[in-house]
């Protein structure tokens, strides 16, 4: 594993080729960090790439190609080593490429890259997965960016709010036991943002489904927004460890999710999940702007 940086005017960023993984985001005028630090006390992760699945199995396996096989929460491709693929002045891409560990876990030849570019206070976060070989591959792809929250010391993350470019209301999905169930739950907005309460994260993490927003912002206790995240996945997770009040929050864009709790399908019948033809690519980005 070894530690990248690439800078602008604006700001600072460094990632892990140990998961292509975001470790940090500075503002080049303030010095302030705005990624959460992996303290294994709440949270070991920053901002991991989840693939080729998010969120948990029902079971803990799936079912490919007439076989049964058995895979953890998220994947693998967090956990693996990536080759630094390019880099210049503002810009990185790095590349992981399915072999024998791999294709016994998961029956499909991949390349994926993972790139980041620097544009003005904002870095974009760019996913591109090629199927190289001669038969339909199925896959999902996600975010796992933490955020500091709060990000000014002395502050309480009550004091906060979670903005959307939506004005009434956002419906989540719930979760039980890291699978999906019937149950949904209504947050009322008011001018669009919905305040972090002790118990937000009580049931796991807020599951937004069907294009509800394609925008969403940490708001500190002045009002305005610190952080915007912005994206076109059909879905996204809002996340902070239950019962922990840990320091951070997750705005996470998601092209694929977690079982649901009745799931007995096979992969390629999971929910929102891709399917990539033989020989053909997926690209798709996300966008983190600081204020």
């Amino acid at each position: 594993m070894a530690l990248f940086q690439i800078s602008n005017e604006k700001i600072t960023i460094q990632v892990d080729s140990l998961g292509a993984e975001l470790k940090s985001l500075k503002s080049v005028a303030q010095g302030k960090e705005y990624m959460w630090d992996a303290d294994p006390a709440y949270w070991k992760r920053t901002s991991p790439v989840l693939f080729p699945f998010v969120g948990g199995l029902k079971d803990g396996v799936y079912r490919a190609k007439g076989k049964e096989y058995p895979m953890g929460q998220h994947g693998f491709a967090r956990d693996m080593e990536f080759q630094l693929k390019s880099q210049v002045a503002a810009e990185i891409w790095f590349r992981l490429e399915s072999n024998e560990e791999t294709l016994a876990k998961y029956p499909y030849s991949f390349v994926l890259e993972i790139g980041y570019e620097l544009s003005g206070d904002s870095v974009i976060v760019k996913w591109r997965v090629k199927n190289p070989a001669q038969e339909t591959m199925y896959f999902s792809i996600g975010g796992h960016p933490g955020f500091l929250c709060p990000i000014e010391p002395g502050r309480k993350q009550t004091e906060y709010q979670i903005a959307f470019d939506k004005k009434d209301e956002v419906v989540s999905t719930c979760i039980e036991n890291g699978l999906v169930c019937d149950r949904t739950q209504t947050y009322k907005l008011q001018d669009g943002a919905m305040p972090v309460t002790e118990h937000l994260f009580d049931g796991d993490a807020l599951v937004i489904e069907n294009h509800q927003a394609q925008q969403v912002a940490l708001v500190g206790p002045d009002g305005k927004p610190y952080l915007t995240v912005d994206f076109d996945a059909p879905l996204f997770g809002v996340w902070s460890p239950p019962g922990k009040n840990a320091p951070f929050i997750c705005i996470e864009p998601w092209y694929g999710r977690c079982d649901s709790g009745d799931f007995k399908g096979e992969l390629k019948e999971r929910a929102w999940g891709q399917e990539l033809a033989a020989g053909a690519e997926f690209m798709t980005e996300y966008r983190i702007t600081i204020a």
